[in-house]
């Protein structure tokens, strides 16, 4: 059973489920990560509607695609199944460390968040040293309190992991 696996392609499957084994994830994880980053279209070429720049299945960010010696131009290029290659090298430095939705999401999102309590804050409205942050993810903030917390960022993100998991959706292996 794969979340989201009916959106996919068959080798597409396959190579998360072997990225996951690698990272110690859950298959269904990575793909309620990528079914919110990419508004459930699973195309390397989506591009943020936050401005950033970022592309993708995991929203790379133009620093990271540098970082992992490409760029955003160039994974938009890609095919997904291709993409995936630059996914598993994203988390591979995380392997062991994404027991759980939150995260596997954090790893995405806030990196620094990993490991912290679902209270943990991510960002705040009143940081005035990184007042775009807030205003970035201002979606995420759901009870409208100026704080985003690690558990309301995941939230949305378990609501793609639910759904993907309806039958219309989730891949069932025969």
């Amino acid at each position: 059973m794969l979340a989201w696996g009916k959106r996919v392609s068959p080798e597409f499957r396959a190579k998360v489920v072997d990225i996951c084994a690698s990272l110690g994830a859950d298959p269904n994880h990575l793909m309620a990560c990528m079914a919110f980053e990419s508004a459930e279209t699973f195309d390397p070429s989506v591009r943020s509607g936050a401005g950033s720049g970022a592309v993708g299945l995991i929203q790379f960010m133009p620093s990271t695609a540098q970082a992992l010696g490409t760029s955003t131009e160039d994974l938009a290029a890609m095919t997904a199944v291709g993409q995936l290659d630059f996914v598993k090298k994203y988390f591979i430095s995380k392997a062991g460390k994404l027991m759980s939705l939150e995260d596997l999401y954090m790893a995405i999102l806030w990196p620094a968040a990993c490991g912290k309590p679902s209270d943990y804050v991510l960002f705040d409205r009143d940081d005035h040293l990184h007042p775009k942050r807030y205003v970035q993810n201002a979606g995420l903030d759901f009870n409208r309190d100026g704080i985003i917390t690690k558990a309301e960022a995941a939230a949305k993100v378990q609501k793609k992991l639910e759904k993907g998991l309806l039958p219309e959706f989730v891949w069932v292996s025969a």
